[in-house]
């Protein structure tokens, strides 16, 4: 299961959790011009590997394994997905 992107990270887009990421699913980098308007980063889960190296990296501890996710942000597993169909 791949890793989700929560709440935490609305409004903080600390992009630590990007530059470790082996397979770069981490999106909107500070490189690209969606980041300026994007509420949060995403993760994809179609490109997630789940090493879980983002988790310690997330200053707001942002970042849980899509089963450990809190219930009240269940809902950020699909906004993480939903990012990537655009």
């Amino acid at each position: 299961m791949p890793h989700v992107i929560a709440e935490p990270c609305i409004g903080t887009k600390d992009t630590a959790c990007a530059g470790v990421c082996p397979v770069d699913c981490i999106h909107p980098t500070k490189e690209e011009a969606a980041f300026e308007t994007a509420e949060m980063l995403h993760i994809d889960p179609d490109t997630c590997i789940d090493c879980g190296l983002c988790v310690d990296e997330c200053p707001v501890k942002a970042i849980f394994p899509e089963e450990d996710l809190p219930s009240e942000w269940a809902d950020y597993a699909q906004k993480n997905a939903d990012y990537y169909k655009q």
